[in-house]
């Protein structure tokens, strides 16, 4: 019997050392006995890291909605499978059964094959959270659409990046969304970003806020009347382990987005394993995750791990925010939830209202607490164990990615003890290391260097949408036969990690990972700009803000510089969205260079982060005498 649900700290490191030790025969029984498979694999797994190429359940056949919907009915038909909590707190709650999902997601599914979708057509998915979006990823996967979902804060430039890229057919979008106070005109953005992409056959859009858009004839319909008329059973398209699910992008340091691949096989066993021992999910529970499905979070710990247990999974459509900063804590009261898994932004932000707001909500439904996104820091973490979990619930501060498609170092509640600003131990089955500068594997304990993973995990991306040499450069050619996460991490006396941060030119903002490359090449659009630089620099709710350098093509521009910084951030908003814009815009006649070119950004860091004291060493720096100029006149 394969251990599926880890109770103790013993049990942690057996089963761990299991699978480390015999990866394929661990992982051939977590899947065996816990998934429904049409045809079960010839080969556990091959991989060789220097191609890249990995492949896990080779040959096995399987549709990961039966997996999340169909063997539940036996047993759980009348359990709720999504509880959507809306924006307004007057609009009531849905419950959605696991029945009713299943007749949902085939007549969906039945929608897209009635308008020529079939295996392997991208779909593009750009909804606000509303039950829609969850039961459009599932019918795409019922079909073997391979979805792309881009998250409903993105402008019409990044979504027409994302549609063309991956060469999508459909677009299911609504006609807007509610944001707290604010409404979203959804219907106007995609009609702005198809101006620029040709593939698009089809739209659907769900209605939300009821307004009045516009219908391209021929091209737009409006989604409720054909689910009406469509069937409420849909067979299932048969998949190998090994295709495609699903798309999603995520920022790169350098140059557009990469659209991270995943496979059907490996990111369901291991989307499930992870979230029934890192939540310790029970039969009962109500688990709510407050991510967006439009990142990697949603997809795999609001839609398909939780599913694929039986979860009941709570979605939210609102703001932490609205109509005050007691709402989660509403939401918890309200829905009785077990596990809370939300970003360090939001416990920040919530941290800041003082303490009437949570003590007028009973939270004593609450067993387990987690943080994802970036690591959380400190004073956070004391407020979130105090305050929500009234230092019974453990905290989980889980340590993942995009790529990576699941949690892969996180505490197990109940399990590991937990150490602020630690995630703890690796996960079952994931290998870390830690490398020096110069590529040497650091062993040991107390030891800091760049976070590198060796030996291939099941939810691993497989490459990079149309690009698979890229995916190499990025991920496996810093370090040989060995994942480079593109994080710094140390591992102290224990052998805990606590991760330290990006060591490439991604700055983590509010949880989202902003490459610099593409801000800077939408402020440079600037008529006025000649050239800019972005660094983070710690910002106490968001974790890092955004400081820009910019350098004006005429430095003695008697425009009014403020409204510069607006039409800046202006640029930003509609080349990537708000979640890019700056908090901080210097005008500087230089940038400190190396005398091959490149931008000594440490230095600008510092600046800032109002770290000047030592500034290291600067005597090769092309134009020394800019830093000076530019410590004078820092923000």
């Amino acid at each position: 019997m394969s251990n599926y649900h880890i109770k103790h700290l013993e049990e942690y490191y057996q089963v761990y050392r299991k699978s480390i030790r015999e990866p394929e025969n661990f992982w051939e029984e977590v899947a065996e006995e816990h998934f429904m498979w049409r045809k079960k694999w010839d080969n556990v797994l091959s991989w060789d890291f220097s191609k890249p190429e990995v492949k896990w359940f080779e040959g096995a056949q399987l549709n990961i909605t039966e997996n999340c919907i169909d063997r539940h009915l036996a047993t759980r038909a009348d359990k709720t499978a999504i509880l959507f909590e809306p924006n307004d707190p007057k609009e009531p709650a849905e419950h959605i059964t696991y029945k009713q999902l299943y007749e949902r997601v085939n007549q969906f599914a039945n929608v897209l094959k009635d308008q020529g979708i079939k295996k392997g057509d991208r779909v593009c998915i750009y909804l606000p959270m509303i039950p829609e979006l969850a039961i459009s990823v599932l019918a795409c996967a019922r079909i073997g659409a391979i979805h792309s979902v881009v998250f409903a804060g993105f402008s019409s430039t990044a979504l027409s990046t994302r549609i063309n890229d991956s060469d999508c057919k459909m677009v299911v979008t609504s006609d807007g969304s509610y944001r707290g106070s604010k409404t979203i005109d959804l219907k106007g953005i995609v009609d702005e970003a198809l101006e620029d992409c040709d593939g698009i056959e089809s739209v659907l859009v769900a209605k939300r806020i009821n307004t009045d858009i516009n219908m391209k004839a021929g091209r737009d319909q409006w989604l409720q009347p054909l689910l009406d008329k469509a069937s409420t059973v849909c067979k299932v398209e048969i998949m190998n382990a090994e295709d495609p699910l699903f798309i999603l992008y995520t920022s790169g340091s350098t140059g557009k987005p990469k659209g991270m691949v995943h496979s059907t096989g490996g990111y369901m066993v291991y989307t499930a394993y992870t979230f029934k021992n890192v939540f310790q999910y029970r039969e009962n529970d109500v688990y709510w995750c407050t991510a967006d499905i439009g990142w990697i979070t949603g997809h795999s710990y609001i839609v398909y791990g939780p599913l694929a247990n039986g979860a009941t999974t709570l979605m939210f459509e609102g703001v932490p925010s609205y109509p005050d900063f007691g709402r989660f804590w509403e939401v918890v009261e309200k829905h009785k939830v077990n596990q809370f898994y939300t970003a360090p932004t939001a416990i920040r932000a919530l941290a800041k209202q003082g303490m009437e707001l949570v003590d007028k909500y009973d939270l004593s439904s609450l067993k387990v607490l987690g943080s994802v996104g970036e690591p959380i820091n400190e004073e956070a973490w004391h407020w979130y164990n105090d305050n929500i979990g009234k230092k019974n619930s453990p905290i989980v501060d889980t340590w993942w990615q995009t790529e990576t498609g699941g949690i892969m170092i996180s505490p197990i509640p109940f399990v590991t003890p937990t150490k602020p600003t630690y995630a703890t131990l690796p996960f079952i089955g994931i290998q870390p290391a830690l490398m020096d500068e110069d590529g040497k594997e650091l062993k040991g304990n107390q030891v800091d260097g760049r976070l590198c993973i060796k030996f291939p995990w099941p939810s691993m991306a497989r490459t990079i949408w149309g690009n698979h040499q890229r995916y190499k450069d990025t991920y496996f050619s810093a370090y040989e036969n060995k994942y480079f996460t593109g994080d710094g991490a140390l591992r102290d006396e224990v052998g805990y990690y606590r991760i330290t941060g990006r060591v490439d030119d991604v700055i983590i903002v509010s949880g989202h990972n902003l490459g610099t490359a593409p801000i800077e090449d939408a402020i440079n659009e600037h008529p006025a700009v000649a050239e800019s630089a972005i660094v983070g620099f710690p910002h106490d709710i968001k974790g890092n803000a955004l400081y820009g350098y910019v350098i004006l093509k005429d430095f003695g521009e008697t425009r009014d510089q403020n409204n510069l910084r607006k039409e800046i951030n202006q640029i930003i908003t509609e080349h990537i969205g708000p979640i890019a814009k700056l908090d901080k815009i210097q005008f500087t006649s230089g940038l400190p260079k190396t005398r091959s070119g490149k931008i000594m950004r440490r230095i600008l860091r510092k600046i800032a982060c109002k770290d000047t004291s030592n500034l290291g060493d600067t005597s090769t720096l092309l134009n020394p005498e800019v830093v000076q100029d530019i410590m004078d006149n820092a923000l």
